[in-house]
């Protein structure tokens, strides 16, 4: 996705020139699509390189407001998804309008700073939260009014009565989160689950990712289709937190394309580069899936003759003098 100049109010975002949309795309973010419309908060869950990311910006440029962008990460406070007191303004008048008397009146004030989520509830735009999970579920309680009853206690420092903040009728909210087996991961509260609606994204099927790694790296499509197989097969053999994604397909192919390679097993830079993309998370099994790949085609089996009936035997032992 690209975006465009940051503005005070959020991002405005467009799908990039290298984005595929497929028909196992787009069958998600109709759907994903009609929650939004509808005013459910939507929730993108899935391995990680399954493209959830992409998919939040997606729709949130469908929607057509400006983008709020948090990521979660564990030293995240409520207090920081709220706001927070950002100083003191100090406001000074000397009055000396008669010279032998001088008045002077002081007046401080705290000073507030809206956070992003305030932001986007004042204003009505789209809050992507990336990977809130990695967050703790204490801090993200701050949202459990906000997506319910539509209330965002945002603290008296933001100069709303009683420090509420009414949420803007286009607010509207897409999550993304790991499995919690992942590293940095936090069980997320069942209050906040409840409250959104959840589209589990696996990896695509063979046509979705080769269009994609043909599209961000430009390499041929005989050739992503071979580093996409290649991938896919690992993938299937490794457990779920050491499989390769379609980001390490895209790796493999960007750098054949930029250095001219091509994916064969008598290309000594399409081994290397895949013996280093793939190699990081698992051990013996890439130099074993490449060796069958070096391995050249096993040639046809020609089926054996029909076998004879029994009849047919018999009869000719007989007239070999078989009694």
């Amino acid at each position: 996705m690209e975006t465009a100049s940051a503005e005070a109010q959020g991002l405005w975002v467009e799908p990039g020139e290298d984005f595929v949309l497929t028909p196992y795309l787009e069958g998600i973010c109709e759907r994903a699509l009609a929650y939004l419309q509808a005013g459910y908060p939507v929730h993108f869950s899935g391995p990680a390189g399954t493209g959830k990311s992409t998919l939040a910006f997606l729709l949130a440029s469908k929607l057509g407001r400006p983008v709020m962008l948090i990521h979660g990460n564990d030293e995240l406070r409520g207090a920081d998804l709220i706001g927070s007191d950002a100083g003191y303004h100090r406001t000074k008048i000397i009055d000396n309008y008669v010279h032998s008397v001088m008045k002077t009146e002081e007046e401080v004030h705290k000073s507030w700073s809206d956070s992003r989520l305030t932001t986007a509830c004042k204003t009505g735009s789209t809050l992507v939260y990336d990977e809130f999970t990695r967050s703790r579920a204490e801090s993200n309680n701050v949202l459990l009014s906000v997506l319910e009853e539509r209330i965002l206690s945002a603290g008296l420092g933001t100069r709303r009565r009683n420090g509420l903040v009414e949420v803007h009728p286009d607010f509207r909210a897409i999550f993304t989160s790991n499995p919690q087996e992942y590293a940095g991961v936090h069980t997320m509260q069942d209050a906040l689950l409840d409250r959104m609606i959840t589209i589990h994204v696996d990896y695509a099927d063979r046509q979705t990712e080769t269009a994609i790694t043909r599209a961000r790296s430009g390499l041929n499509e005989e050739d992503a289709e071979k580093v996409v197989g290649l991938v896919r097969e690992l993938r299937s053999r490794r457990p779920a937190k050491a499989r390769p994604s379609l980001r390490a397909s895209v790796m493999i192919a960007r750098v054949l394309a930029q250095r001219g390679a091509r994916a064969s097993h008598d290309d000594p830079l399409f081994m290397a580069v895949c013996r280093d993309v793939l190699g990081a998370r698992g051990g013996d099994d890439v130099d074993e899936l490449l060796q069958t790949l070096a391995q050249p085609p096993a040639p046809p089996v020609s089926p054996p003759p029909p076998a004879r009936n029994g009849r047919a035997r018999s009869s000719e032992a007989r007239a070999g003098g078989v009694r």
